[in-house]
């Protein structure tokens, strides 16, 4: 099975604080994947590392880019997971096919 991975790693309990005091929601990787994190939204950006199994990442904002084919189904959603930082959604257990974040600027 080819996976692409493109993700940062997440903080504990299905939340990470920002900086502004806010809260950003963590969600789980597809399990038994290792998930490559990448400079942009595609397949084609560099891959800078790659998420363990058991991963959960944070979603920042979430952008259309590369369609990538994964365990909950096709997707061109890429998620910022940390500045410069992406990964498919379609490897990320949102709950939907849809936007779960704001649009990155």
């Amino acid at each position: 099975m080819s996976v692409d991975h493109a993700e940062a790693a997440a903080g504990d309990g299905g939340r990470e604080s920002l900086a502004a005091g806010a809260t950003v929601r963590t969600y789980a990787v597809a399990p038994g994947v290792r998930l490559n994190v990448r400079s942009g939204p595609g397949t084609n950006y560099n891959l800078l590392y790659v998420l363990p199994e058991g991963s959960r990442v944070p979603i920042f904002c979430q952008t259309p880019g590369t369609a990538v084919t994964g365990p909950y189904g096709t997707s061109k959603i890429w998620d910022n997971i940390d500045n410069g930082e992406f990964v498919s959604d379609a490897y990320v257990q949102t709950g939907t096919d849809g936007y779960v974040a704001s649009r990155c600027a």
